[in-house]
This record gives C-alpha cells, sequence and structure tokens, in this order.
C-alpha cells in the first residue's frame, strides 16, 4: 500500500507505505547493496543518486479508491532517492576528503534543481540518519532525498514564522539570529567567511548544532563557488567534532530547509540553513523523543546549550586532505 491520508486533527497529510518495511537493515559490507557490485550499484562509481527501491512516494504512484467524504485520502506523488558519498563503505563526512564533499554539494545541488522541475513536487528534504540510533537501515555512507507533494507541518511553522517575524521587524529572522550570535559569542562552535556553526539558543537537542550561512540564501543551488568550498570544510568540521566528543561513531540527524517550489510564496523571506539534531546526551545515553517531545512536540533539552557550544567549540580538529 502507497497512499497519503489526510489527518484533521493537526491539518496534515500522512504517507503510508508497506513498501519501506521491505527495506535491507544494518547488512555487513559483504552484502550491502550500495557497494560497488552490489545489487544497487553493479558498476563502479564515485558517488551516485538513485531512487530508491523501498520509496515512501513515486512519480506515478498507484491509484487508489476513496474511503469517502470524511476520511481524505490522496496518491503518494512524489521521488524519494539514496544519495551515496563515496564507493568506501568504511569511512563518512568526517573521513571524506574536501574535493569528494565539495562533488557531494554539487550532487544535492543538482538533484534539487532536477527535482523542482516536476510540478507536483512543494518542497525537496535533503537528510542524512547516521546511525542505527536514528534509524539508519545501512551503514555505507549515504544520504537520502525526498521530494514532498505538499509542505510538511514543521516546514509550514518555519515558513510562517519567518514571515511574521519580516512583517513585524522588516528584517530576514536567520540574518538577525547570526547578527546577534555574532556579538553574543557565547554559542559559536566553528565560523568561515560564509558560515555560522552555532548550539542554537532555543536547542531541543542536547548536542544538537544549526549551520547558518551569513548571506541571505534560499537555496542549496543560491551558494557561490567559495561557499560551496566553505560548506564542504564545515560539514567536515562538525561531523568530525562530533565523532572527537565521545570518541565514538556520533549518530545524527543532518537535515537541510531550504525554500518550497512551484507555490506562490514569500520565496525570498526564506534562510537557507541546516539543522544536525544527535540522539546522544552523553557517551553512553540517549536523548529520547518520548511522549513529551512526541505528543506535544515539546522538547526537555538536559544539557545548556553554552555548555554544549563550549564542549564542541574546545575540540580541534586537524587539517584538511584536499
Amino acid at each position: 500500500m502507497l497512499e497519503l491520508r489526510y489527518n484533521p486533527l493537526t491539518d496534515e497529510w500522512i504517507i503510508v507505505s508497506a513498501e519501506t518495511q521491505k527495506r535491507p537493515v544494518q547488512p555487513s559490507q559483504q552484502s550491502c547493496p550500495i557497494c560497488v557490485g552490489g545489487i544497487e550499484l553493479p558498476e563502479d562509481y564515485d558517488l551516485v543518486s538513485f531512487e530508491n527501491r523501498f520509496p515512501a512516494l513515486k512519480k506515478e504512484p498507484p491509484k487508489i479508491a476513496e474511503e469517502d467524504d470524511f476520511f481524505q485520502k490522496a496518491r503518494s506523488f512524489g521521488v524519494c532517492e539514496v544519495v551515496v558519498y563515496t564507493k568506501d563503505h568504511d569511512t563518512a563526512l568526517p573521513g571524506m576528503p574536501i574535493r569528494q564533499i565539495e562533488k557531494l554539494i554539487e550532487m544535492w545541488i543538482d538533484r534539487t534543481v532536477e527535482l523542482s522541475k516536476h510540478d507536483f513536487v512543494k518542497y525537496i528534504f535533503i537528510f542524512e540518519n547516521r546511525g542505527k540510533e536514528v534509524g539508519a537501515s545501512l551503514p555505507h555512507p549515504h544520504g537520502q532525498i525526498y521530494a514532498f507533494p505538499f509542505l510538511p507541518k514543521r516546514i509550514l511553522a518555519k515558513i510562517e514564522a519567518m514571515k511574521n517575524w519580516y512583517k513585524e521587524k522588516n528584517h530576514c529572522l536567520i540574518c538577525e539570529i547570526v547578527e546577534k550570535e555574532l556579538q553574543k559569542q557565547q554559542r559559536i562552535v566553528y565560523e568561515t567567511d560564509s558560515f555560522l556553526v552555532l548550539v542554537p539558543f532555543y536547542a531541543r537537542f542536547p548536542f544538537e548544532v544549526h549551520v547558518y550561512p551569513k548571506r541571505h540564501v534560499t537555496a542549496l543551488f543560491e551558494f557561490s563557488a567559495k561557499e560551496r568550498t566553505e560548506f564542504a570544510q564545515v560539514l567536515k568540521v562538525i561531523t568530525s567534532k562530533y565523532d572527537k566528543l565521545f570518541d565514538q561513531e556520533f549518530p545524527y540527524m543532518m537535515m537541510f530547509f531550504q525554500k518550497p517550489f512551484n507555490i506562490p510564496a514569500d520565496d525570498e523571506l526564506f534562510h537557507f540553513h541546516v539543522e544536525f539534531n544527535p540522539p546522544k546526551r552523553d557517551k553512553d545515553k540517549i536523548k529520547w523523543m518520548a511522549s513529551v517531545e512526541t505528543g506535544t512536540w515539546t522538547f526537555i533539552n538536559p544539557v545548556v546549550p553554552e555548555q554544549a557550544a563550549k564542549m564542541l567549540r574546545e575540540i580541534e580538529v586537524e587539517g584538511f586532505d584536499a
């Protein structure tokens, strides 16, 4: 079964996808489907993207039978892609050369542009789940792209917040956050000419990190050549700091937020940004999304953001290979 179902209690669409139950879970390198020679990628490659074999959304989804006037359904138009970062099964963003991450950024940009050409695509969500703690089914370094046929609820909340802030202040919300954080200097983890990396004042997860471009850009493809190189550096630095924090492969959810597509909207008000949401609150302790977080969307953070920023800031990262 593959369909969308409408929840009138929260005014949002739920994706029902039985296909995702069939995906392989934590296979060995010998049986990894995205290693060279695996079922998905039998030929040699450097990095690659392809449509997910077990998608939640499809370009040509099955037709559905209407339930009735009350219980609303819709076809699951969309695209789900897998993005394989490298053919090296035993590496990840912290261990990848900067040039490989730059090529990955170019791929993300290319896929964003191409997917946005489908008129049914309203939002393009680039993300990575790293580690079994956040449900990653494959250890091989990879991420995913979901091209949604609607605006997910949290995306709508961000868009509305940015619009309301601009209406009241006549100023971009994230541009102002960047300005204030640069003045405070309390929560900054890393900084380049073009990017500010910080633990936000309002962090929900103990070691949550946000990446904000200093220049107002609405989508990934607006980055200049210099910004793309610096963005690669930023991704390598923060993931390397994570791995050194507790001397272990650090699990996280990495999520890119950009403007919507193919709908009338104040696109220029949206400020592209990245969130890292890691579930760890200590070396051997998980910050679970339990009833309060899941049921009310209200998070309880057991680590003071300023302390988390200090811990990450003080971790030294060695020079990078090109």
